[in-house]
């Protein structure tokens, strides 16, 4: 998460990085992105709002005309890895006038996508005593997705 440039391999809509502040994900820089795919390209910008690693990241993207959102993404240590919870709330703009179970229902399908890409990027750094990865944990049966994307 620390590393901007790789925000479109693991969320889902941003397509492409446009720029990254030097302080990226210190509190008040931005990731500089575009959301969708060509010719239908919205260029968006993501505000770092809390950083306190491993533990806690809070942004609040924006996509202009759709809105704004605040996002939070909490880490919590397990015996052989973690958790990580996302929870993602429109706050300005069209996106907060549509109802709160259909948004619920796309926001689980998109931060469960993003939680899994999260997931796969940080397993394929090479540790001495790798736990099972997330791909071999899908095939098990042995992950658990529940509501807005928590993945445990």
């Amino acid at each position: 998460m620390a590393n901007g440039w790789l925000y479109p391999s693991w969320v889902v809509g941003a397509t492409r990085m446009r720029d990254v502040d030097v302080s990226w994900p210190e509190p008040g820089s931005q990731l500089r992105h575009s959301l969708g795919v060509w010719p239908a390209l919205i260029n968006d910008e993501t505000h770092a709002i809390e950083w306190n690693p491993p533990h806690r990241m809070r942004i609040r993207p924006t996509g202009w005309p759709l809105g704004e959102a605040l996002v939070t993404i909490d880490v919590k240590a397990r015996a052989s890895g973690c958790v990580v919870r996302i929870q993602e709330e429109a706050v300005a703009g069209p996106v907060r006038w549509i109802p709160r179970p259909l948004i619920d229902i796309l926001l689980w399908w998109r931060n469960t996508e993003t939680l899994h890409r999260l997931a796969y990027l940080a397993e394929g750094i090479p540790e001495d005593a790798p736990a099972p990865t997330t791909a071999e944990r899908e095939a098990s049966g042995d992950l658990a997705v529940g509501s807005r994307g928590m993945v445990a």
